[in-house]
């Protein structure tokens, strides 16, 4: 082995050294093979692959992580809301798995500082913090199995965040409010969304929001429906008296 092999392969251990110790203090736990968390933090841009052409980042461990997460809630839901209908259950969870909580959830835990990625952090859009969160929990379950994977979300997820009385009172479409509103009291609303990108590296759409003629408010973000969940938020406020009372 030559000697920037050796360098190289040095270099690699130090660093998977590190994640494992940062992840052992994150989890609580001591990981098993920490290259399913490192492929939890890869992304796409990285454009890794395995030996059989395979891309390597953390798309799918998201998929897995997002189906178990939803699992975990609704037996939570279920048990602590006997009285709960499915209707009633389902919104609940929709509430607490929203893609803004998840966000959330990964900025406050940091998930950010791990990811391996080619585009600078501050163009990849809010949303990387929740997709990066529900990929770890997919590398949870694929390295230490489901009980592992339900501790660490009632110890992260249920116990700090999940307050169902407020979560009753909580809005997850300011859009859905709007046109609801817009619609009992008749008035004419326009959502005008558009591809507004600029020079950024990365796709951003901007929406204005009129009602009866008048622009009420714009939104600028990374999708659509997030633009327009930013514009309706702001509609919501300005006209906030108005709906509360109706």
């Amino acid at each position: 082995m030559n000697l920037f092999r050796k360098i190289v392969q040095s270099h690699k251990k130090e660093e998977e050294a590190e994640l494992f110790h940062e992840l052992k203090k994150l989890l609580n736990f001591s990981p098993k093979k920490i290259e399913r968390y490192r492929k939890a933090f890869t992304h796409r841009s990285v454009q890794k692959l395995d030996k059989d052409g395979n891309p390597i980042n953390y798309e799918r461990l998201e998929f897995l992580g997002d189906s178990i997460l939803g699992s975990v809630i609704a037996s939570y839901l279920y048990k602590k809301v006997p009285e709960g209908t499915e209707g009633y259950l389902t919104q609940m969870r929709s509430k607490i798995v929203s893609r803004e909580h998840l966000n959330e959830l990964g900025k406050d835990l940091n998930l950010i500082k791990f990811v391996d990625s080619n585009i600078d952090q501050a163009n990849v859009g809010d949303n990387i913090h929740g997709n990066i969160f529900e990929a770890l929990i997919g590398a949870i379950y694929l390295d230490k199995g489901y009980n592992f994977c339900q501790k660490f979300i009632h110890e992260n997820v249920i116990a700090p965040y999940v307050d169902i009385e407020k979560l009753e009172g909580k809005i997850t479409s300011y859009k859905g409010v709007i046109i609801e509103w817009c619609q009992k009291q008749k008035k004419k609303y326009i959502f005008d969304t558009y591809e507004d990108s600029g020079n950024e590296v990365v796709k951003h759409f901007s929406v204005k929001i009129s009602i009866d003629g008048e622009q009420i408010a714009k939104g600028r973000a990374t999708s659509k429906k997030k633009a327009e969940e930013q514009a309706s938020k702001r509609v919501y406020f300005a006209f906030q008296d108005e709906i509360s009372l109706d």
